[in-house]
């Protein structure tokens, strides 16, 4: 599998760092409002390039965080104000009733939108301890220093090679930038937070060895990723907006600690846009979930939308498009059930169209190409029926429509089935993926395709 590589501006083969198993980050949601589409999509293209890499036969493990502190409304300003902090005077809620609250509503809606949960979701709040110490190993490095109210900025100068990443540079990025905060003590312009001094009537604060505050927004992902991950992984996602400064700051946080590189590809997601403005939080210019449910849309139909524009590319939003991918979706389901037949062994005809289907999610998830082969396939008439239903239930795998779903609504799994599935789902929640795998292997047996929802395991007849 290639990916685009943010970093090199090259397209890269995913070679694991341990073989057969891929780790990936992903920048998570700050759970001070409800998630809109344009965070939704960031967070499809981990789901997608995992589901594409157990296709190639890969063992995965996504973490991503969850931002419950530190993100401030407006990095460049002394006035600026911590969002979950914002969102507890609007509510009238405590921070951990916030993150709470819109936490669980963000699990729920990437679950709509087939958006498989991660290993771990990590919260910032809960490793506020790892950010003190990766802080403090800066410090000692030479790689930040302390002002005079307690707070820690990350000195850029130290670091070579600022900049790699978003393509500034130090002479650009000077006082007044919209990305970098104002302080007269900083060194540099672009020094950036890694701790700050609590002012009176902050809500989140915590001791530290420069007295008690709260971490920078940058610092939680260097250290969560690192204690999660370790200090090489493979992949590292999120929203194109996080290349500068959040992705950049993390680089020069976690190689100035460690002493080398630490992610070996970087992938980041285009902007969705609505009447070509992007949607934000931060404009009122927002699409949630349930706004597609009150139109009378099925969500995961938006994966097929999204799947017509190649990820890394801006996506502009429309209801009409809405509208004809929700109805192609339903299209698909009812070919899938009119096509549902037991099938021998697949035509040419049929390998060729996998081969080609396969090619284009290796190639840095072609999903366009995937769109046009699909709708190929559903007219040729020299592929038979029962090909077509095995081929398009394969490839559902990292499409995660639901194709099957009128085809296999009659069919329901037996108690005995249903015991294994269980047994499986504790080992998984144990990390014993020894005992994961030979109860796949019994359930395979037994005539099954078994497949990993955010449910639990889910089976169907092959």
């Amino acid at each position: 599998m290639r990916l685009y590589d943010s970093l090199t501006r090259t397209l890269r083969e995913v070679d694991p760092v341990e073989p057969g198993h891929v780790k990936m980050y992903a920048c998570g949601p700050t759970v001070y409002r409800y998630a809109h589409l344009g965070n939704l999509r960031s967070f499809m293209l981990y789901d997608l390039i995992r589901r594409a890499l157990r296709l190639e036969g890969y063992r995965v493990t996504e973490v991503m965080n969850v931002t419950d502190v530190g993100h401030m409304t407006d990095e460049s300003s002394v006035e600026a104000v911590d969002k979950m902090q914002l969102a507890t005077a609007d509510e009238g809620l405590s921070p951990e009733q916030i993150a709470a609250k819109y936490t669980t509503a963000v699990f729920d809606d990437a679950r709509a939108l087939g958006i498989e949960p991660a290993e771990e979701y990590p919260k910032a709040t809960e490793h506020i301890q790892e950010m003190i110490d990766l802080t403090k190993v800066l410090v000692d490095k030479g790689h930040a220093y302390v002002v005079d109210n307690g707070s820690v900025y990350y000195d850029v100068a130290s670091f070579d090679g600022y900049g790699k990443l978003s393509g500034n540079t130090l002479e650009n990025l000077r006082e007044g930038h919209r990305d970098l905060e104002t302080d007269p003590r900083k060194r540099h312009p672009a020094d950036f937070a890694l701790w700050k001094a609590a002012g009176p009537g902050r809500l989140m604060r915590w001791p530290s060895p420069w007295g008690e505050g709260f971490p920078g927004w940058h610092i939680e992902c260097s250290a969560m990723s690192m204690k999660y991950l370790g200090e090489r992984f493979d992949i590292h996602t999120g929203g194109t907006d996080l290349r500068f400064p959040h992705h950049e700051d993390e680089i020069a946080q976690s190689e100035g600690a460690v002493g080398h590189q630490v992610v070996s590809i970087w992938v980041h997601a285009g902007h969705l846009r609505q009447s070509g403005q992007k949607i934000a939080k931060s404009t009122g210019n927002v699409i949630l979930v349930q706004d597609l449910r009150d139109r009378g849309f099925d969500p995961l139909s938006f994966r097929w939308l999204c799947f017509q524009t190649q990820y890394r590319s801006e996506m502009d939003f429309t209801w009409d498009a809405m509208t004809a991918a929700d109805q192609r979706v339903k299209q698909l389901r009812h070919h899938m059930a009119d096509w549902a037949s037991q099938s021998s062994e697949p035509a040419d005809a049929a390998k060729a169209y996998d081969t080609r289907v396969r090619e284009a999610f290796a190639n840095d998830l072609h999903m366009p190409g995937v769109v046009a082969i699909v709708n190929e396939l559903a007219r040729d008439p020299n592929v038979p029926s029962g090909d077509k239903y095995a081929l398009v239930a394969g490839w559902d795998q990292v499409l995660g429509l639901d194709l099957e779903r009128e085809a296999k609504s009659g069919w329901e799994p037996t108690e005995e089935m249903r015991a294994l599935m269980a047994e499986r789902d504790a080992a998984r929640a144990a990390k014993d993926y020894a005992r994961s795998d030979a109860l796949r292997d019994e359930l395979t047996a037994m005539g099954l395709e078994v497949m990993d929802t955010p449910e639990g395991t889910s089976v169907r007849p092959r």
